[in-house]
């Protein structure tokens, strides 16, 4: 745990708190991030408003009060409402807490899902093996939230029978009915034939609604 430092020129000097600032020259750079919490000797107000570690109330109390609340608990003193008057402070374990909050913020970046376009790309005269690889490909993409363009690419002379290609987008948005919304029809962009398919989130609940609708009917 590092303490404020003291003495004129301290970064600490203003009401502000955050990491020490760094100097170059004359000029100072203060490097932006996130504000701590004040801790323990840390904390200036006179006087705050004290929640044990339990989340209760235990109404407005002298600092010196406080601290020594929170040390008979071997515990700490942290500022969570700076802004209130007087300020708001619970008792808790700094450290644990900080650990928590560290672990959160990492499983909320690891969840988190980056929507993007795939694009997948189909021959007019594809197999039925390569149909169905490509397809349930699409259907993952779908399925981790991303839209999907599908894309028919037509060769020589296919390029005059857009109707295979029709035909393919039209078996492919069937497959993932329920599961996706059309987003953007079936249209011509060059040699190619493009669609694009969106995660349909409202028909996807609705199903799974349905579903345990069913199971609960068959446990009868």
């Amino acid at each position: 745990m590092w303490h404020r430092p003291v003495g004129r020129g301290s970064a600490y000097d203003t009401a502000a708190e955050g990491p020490p600032a760094r100097q170059r020259g004359r000029c100072r750079i203060v490097t932006a991030t996130a504000p701590e919490h004040r801790i323990n000797d840390r904390i200036r107000a006179r006087e705050v408003r004290l929640v044990d570690p339990d989340g209760q109330q235990l109404g407005i109390k002298p600092l010196p009060e406080a601290l020594t609340i929170a040390r008979s608990l071997d515990l700490d003193l942290v500022e969570v409402a700076p802004m209130a008057n007087p300020p708001v402070c619970r008792i808790m374990d700094y450290g644990k807490f900080k650990f928590d909050e560290a672990q959160r913020a990492k499983e909320s970046r690891r969840r988190a899902v980056h929507v993007g376009i795939k694009e997948m790309k189909y021959r007019p005269k594809i197999g039925p093996g390569d149909f169905e690889t490509k397809t349930r490909q699409v259907a993952k993409f779908l399925e981790d939230g991303h839209k999907v363009k599908i894309t028919i690419m037509f060769r020589g002379r296919e390029v005059f029978h857009p109707d295979l290609g029709k035909k393919i987008l039209d078996r492919i948005a069937e497959q993932m009915d329920g599961a996706a919304k059309v987003e953007a029809e079936p249209r011509l962009d060059g040699r190619n034939m493009v669609m694009v398919l969106a995660p349909d989130k409202r028909a996807k609940q609705s199903a799974a609604a349905r579903q345990r609708n069913q199971d609960a009917h068959e446990e009868e």
